[in-house]
């Protein structure tokens, strides 16, 4: 029996190399036949001896790299669409990955998404692409494994609302006024997951549970007033459904991303030995929930309002975001900043149109130099 093949985008990042230690307990269910990275050669090297993949990409090009693989940007569109691979596994950050996502869909392919911004920027593209070419999206976030596996076979028809968890990150109980001063190393001390450093700022500021607003709106077929976001420091509930009748179905497990990898390469079935301790409840404890502080996080509701807005404001929001990250990173603007960024993006460039890849692309460019121009950056 012709075993899956999957390419993994972005092979060197925190979710490629968790999917590699999964697929290393499963050699007999998947074949790794493509990995690529963005920049790190000596890792991907690593990748390289280990699964000897016939295709092998770098999106920024290095010298030292071997001469046969691949170079550039158009390379994660080859790999998503080799007639070998079955499976793309999207781990690529930032709207760079929506390119491979439209292709490989349109190519039939299942894409296990863990590049949220592909739903955020492009909804409305990704799901025109999975219905032209046959392809299906499975989610690889946590929470959005979660309503997946909460939901069974029931459609967005007996869904109330869903509940997503977030932990609230380094600065949850940090007053506003020093949530706005903290630093980088500050906003990289995350409390529960290891993360690349864009995903872990993301989660201080809680931008990242507005991307996964916008992308549960578009996976499950829910509306705005349907999503709900909640604090949650232990990382123990991943989300929450809560069905018509008013039950609410929810998915727990020890926070760790091997579990809903495994599950978005093997879905629906369920495969034997996830890589993740078995869960006790005595040891989980007290399990707690807390309300948003939407004074000290405002990327969130700068998110929901973007989503709300639909056409190119979810697409702004994200660029935005991830100009205003890029320069807190560097060193060059405050944490507070990433805010105030985005949301001068928003009040200038929410209502452009976004019915075309071109547009969406437009609106991105105008948001990050809005960015820029807001806080001082050109």
């Amino acid at each position: 029996m012709k075993l899956p093949g999957v390419a993994i985008l972005g092979s060197t990042g925190s979710i490629g190399k968790t999917a590699l230690r999964v697929l290393a307990r499963h050699r007999d269910r998947f074949m790794v036949r493509a990995v690529t990275a963005h920049a790190n050669v000596a890792l991907l090297r690593e990748q390289v001896a280990a699964w000897a993949p016939p295709f092998v990409a770098l999106v920024e090009g290095d010298g030292d790299a071997p001469a046969e693989w691949r170079r550039g940007a158009p390379a994660l569109v080859e790999a998503a669409t080799r007639p070998d691979v079955d499976v793309v596994l999207n781990a690529i950050v930032g709207a760079a990955g929506l390119d491979a996502t439209l292709a490989a869909l349109g190519a039939g392919k299942r894409v296990a998404l863990a590049n949220k911004e592909s739903l955020v920027v492009g909804g409305a593209l990704v799901e025109a692409a999975a219905q032209r070419g046959g392809g299906l999206i499975v989610p690889v976030d946590s929470e959005h494994s979660a309503i997946l596996q909460c939901l069974g076979t029931r459609g967005a028809a007996d869904v109330k609302r869903l509940i997503i968890t977030a932990s609230g990150g380094p600065f949850r109980e940090w007053p506003a006024e020093r949530v706005r001063a903290a630093t980088v190393a500050d906003a990289l001390n995350h409390p529960t997951w290891a993360m690349g450093r864009k995903i872990t700022v993301d989660s201080a500021t809680l931008a990242n549970k507005a991307l996964e607003v916008i992308e549960a709106h578009f996976l499950f077929g829910l509306g705005y007033d349907q999503i709900e976001v909640v604090v949650h420091p232990q990382s123990i509930v991943h989300s929450m459904v809560e069905f018509r009748d008013g039950s609410v179905l929810a998915q727990l497990g020890v926070p760790s991303m091997e579990l809903p990898i495994l599950y978005a390469l093997s879905h629906p079935e369920r495969i034997a030995d996830a890589g993740i301790p078995a869960f006790d409840a005595v040891q989980a404890g007290r399990l707690t929930f807390e309300a948003v502080r939407h004074d000290a996080f405002p990327c969130l509701g700068l998110g929901m309002r973007a989503g709300r807005a639909g056409g190119a404001a979810p697409a702004v929001f994200n660029g935005a975001n991830e100009e205003a990250v890029a320069l807190f990173l560097q060193g060059r603007v405050a944490f507070g900043a990433i805010a105030d960024g985005v949301a001068a993006a928003l009040d200038r460039h929410a209502g452009l149109p976004g019915g075309t890849l071109e547009a969406l692309w437009h609106a991105d460019a105008a948001a990050r130099e809005t960015v820029r121009e807001r806080l001082g950056c050109r």
